[in-house]
């Protein structure tokens, strides 16, 4: 049986960033996370509201509140954004 690469190893882990062990990467609510990404103006959320526009769009009454700079949008990053250690 031959040894386990490196990204094999980090895959058993969890961590299939493809980055190694101890590195970090976004946590799932970030804007750059799995779930957070959706609500950037490129994600399926976000998307949705900028096509829609009006109060919708990122500058808009709405919208702009749902920025990562915005009071909902910043509060999520700020709180549940960030980077988390990947492996051990």
């Amino acid at each position: 049986m031959q040894p386990l690469d490196k990204n094999t190893q980090d895959a058993a882990k969890g961590n299939t960033s493809g980055s190694l062990t101890g590195d970090t990467r976004p946590k799932a609510l970030d804007e750059r996370g799995a779930i957070g990404k959706q609500f950037t103006e490129q994600g399926a959320v976000g998307g949705t509201a900028q096509a829609i526009g009006g109060p919708f769009d990122k500058e808009g009454m709405v919208g702009k509140h749902f920025t990562s700079g915005g009071s909902v949008g910043g509060s999520v990053q700020s709180n549940l954004g960030g980077k988390k250690e990947t492996g051990g």
